[in-house]
């Protein structure tokens, strides 16, 4: 299912608008932005070979391994990849929870879970598709 640039986008902040309050205000400093696909640069130093397998990725510091010489710096960054997440969805309210679920999961990241926890968090959360949650988002 494909949406334009602007449907997708406003999935992508309505799912920051639906995050837990407690964890928005902890956010701080990070830029979501949205792309086509990742980079075959970032493929690469990932290991990986499609671009469809990549549908978000965090780039940062985690929240956790800050100390207290952190400060002055670039913000971390949350990208979510349009055309992967769309290739895996046939309706745009499909389109709407995977972006989502892509959100939290980079989000997760943020606050420093690693993939093995987000997973077991994520399995333990509720009855979505595990086929959908295979799907890679780092």
């Amino acid at each position: 299912m494909k949406l334009t640039r602007r449907d997708f986008e406003e999935a992508v902040v309505s799912a920051l608008k639906r995050l837990p309050r407690f964890l928005k205000k902890k956010m701080k400093n990070v830029d979501v932005v949205v792309e086509n696909q990742a980079s075959q640069e970032i493929l690469s130093e990932m290991g990986l070979r499609s671009p469809l397998e990549l549908l978000g990725l965090y780039q940062g510091i985690p929240l956790r391994r800050r100390g207290f010489y952190y400060g002055n710096v670039l913000p971390d960054k949350i990208t979510l990849f349009q055309i992967p997440i769309e290739s895996v969805c046939k309706t745009k309210e499909e389109v709407e929870e995977k972006v989502r679920e892509v959100v939290i999961h980079e989000v997760g990241h943020y606050f420093g879970l690693d993939d093995k926890r987000l997973r077991q968090l994520e399995s333990e959360g509720g009855s979505e598709n595990a086929e959908s949650r295979s799907q890679k988002s780092e």
